[in-house]
């Protein structure tokens, strides 16, 4: 941990700072809140549940521990352990020198601060303040527990390391750190934000379009591809076979045409902010805040989930993400011993109220995801980590026989018993055994394992460490036995 962030601080806990607050949480970060807010842990509880929802359909690892969450009456209090402070109070420059200064006067020596602010330059936040190089700007994107952009914004002021901090804290909880090169008002995303939002103005003013229309001219057109592949990796594209230099010799002359209001805006009269008001509310007035909340969660989980498969973009965040979670729910399997005739323990969870069927009852893809857990804890058990996939090498699950034995509900607490039956240089023949409080079994599953060069895409005889834990193993279970039903295929009819 390079960062050394154990404990984080939120100062505002609304739409941005919640955000803040949850994917810190979700990641396994301790936070001290405050926020004055009266209806504060209210607003908190229903962001970070949403959050979680979010993080149940997108990761596939076991989500692990949550950070602690703890409210506090004074900046004071909140700030006074944390490593790294998150500022998202109300976008006022008076406002937030005077909250900077009671971070100052509390915080501990060499604790990150940073601002969530989308339009002022950290040379004007760190304006007044006794440390100014400990102030930068850590600009995120709503929903902050799902989108990974952050922009960071430094002065001279700052210490380059510092920021090599912060960026690589952010990292580590499934962020993509953009390090802007020089301040500018809005910084890089939201300018764009701005003249787009500017000309939609102006449509709606002149009657063009109406904010429905609008939304849909972006979410059914270039909004998708911007999505995947921003703007001029997009005009790349367009440009064919030629490339930009062929996209831009086509369509650069349009730049002089006066197409956009860009360098104007409409004034903000009382019957222009009525007019897209209730446009507004006629397009998505039958939806509550939460609900569309959940709505958007759902549409980017579904677009990461897309992005990951191909390993591109914003999915390659969420896979390097769900990487560091499945280490941290595996990572207490390393420290079990291997007892000689004892299969080992090396996972637990609970069943989830998302993972039963209309019969209250486990669903089969859930038992599963269970056993494939369990394989995986035992796959870092015997070192197939990270620096061993480096070197191109993995192991892949090449046959399954899972026994449904008794049904589970919600709320049940599993634990996985892993034997290894069987291996020779390149296979693996595991079984596992999930048993409830009770001790009874609920499922087992059976697998075949093989060993393989991801680079050749061929078999391959295992490695060390992977070669010397499983003879280790080998020679414990060596005495257990194997059951009746192993190996047995299913019965015929």
């Amino acid at each position: 941990m390079a960062h050394g962030v154990k404990k984080a601080a939120a100062i505002g806990g609304g739409v941005i700072g919640g955000g803040w607050v949850a994917r810190f949480l979700l990641n396994g970060i301790d936070v001290a809140v405050y926020d004055p807010h009266p209806e504060a842990k209210r607003i908190m509880s229903e962001i970070l549940a949403n959050a979680e929802r979010a993080y149940a359909k997108m990761l596939l690892p076991p989500l692990g521990e949550m950070g602690t969450l703890t409210f506090h009456d004074t900046i004071a209090d909140a700030v006074k352990d944390a490593d790294y402070i998150q500022e998202s109070v109300p976008e006022r420059l008076d406002i937030k020198h005077k909250v900077f200064a009671e971070i100052e006067a509390t915080a501990k020596k060499g604790a990150l601060i940073g601002s969530s602010t989308s339009g002022y330059k950290p040379s004007e936040l760190q304006d007044g303040a006794k440390h100014p190089e400990r102030i930068f700007v850590a600009h995120p994107f709503n929903p902050v527990y799902l989108l990974p952009l952050v922009e960071l914004v430094r002065t001279e002021k700052n210490d380059p390391k510092a920021l090599d901090r912060a960026a690589a804290f952010l990292t580590e909880v499934g962020m993509k750190p953009l390090h802007v090169r020089k301040e500018i008002d809005a910084h890089i995303a939201d300018r764009f934000l701005e003249a787009v939002w500017r000309e939609g103005l102006w449509l709606i003013k002149d009657g063009i379009a109406t904010t429905e229309e609008i939304d849909d001219a972006i979410r059914f057109g270039f909004g998708l591809r911007w999505a995947q592949m921003g703007l001029f990796e997009t005009y790349r594209v367009a440009g064919g076979e030629a490339g930009m230099r062929h996209f831009i010799a086509q369509f650069g002359p349009c730049l002089s045409w006066p197409w956009t209001k860009l360098m104007d805006v409409p004034e903000l009269t009382d019957e222009l902010v009525e007019m897209i008001a209730t446009q507004s509310d006629e397009q998505s007035g039958k939806y509550t805040i939460r609900e569309l909340e959940r709505i958007r969660d759902d549409n980017l989980v579904g677009i990461l989930q897309a992005l990951k498969a191909n390993d591109w973009g914003a999915g390659q965040s969420l896979k390097e993400m769900e990487n560091r979670f499945y280490a941290k729910a595996h990572a207490g399997s390393a420290k079990t011993e291997i007892e000689d005739g004892k299969p080992l323990q090396l996972y637990s969870t609970q069943v989830r109220g998302d993972w039963v069927d209309y019969n209250g009852h486990m669903t089969e893809f859930r038992y599963l995801q269970v056993l494939a857990d369990g394989t995986d804890a035992f796959l870092i058990f015997i070192g197939m980590d990270e620096t061993y996939r480096k070197r191109g090498l993995s192991i892949y699950t090449v046959e399954t026989h899972i026994r449904h034995v008794r049904e589970c509900k919600a709320g049940e607490k599993l634990t996985l018993y892993t034997r290894l039956l069987g291996k020779d240089e390149k296979r693996l023949r595991i079984l596992h055994e999930v048993l409830n409080e009770a001790g009874d079994v609920v499922c087992t599953g059976e697998h075949m394992l093989l060993h393989v060069n991801t680079e050749e895409a061929r078999a391959c005889p295992m490695e060390s460490p992977v070669t010397d834990r499983v003879e280790t193993i080998a020679r414990a279970h060596g005495g257990i036995g194997t059951p009746e039903f192993a190996g047995r295929p299913i019965r015929t009819i």
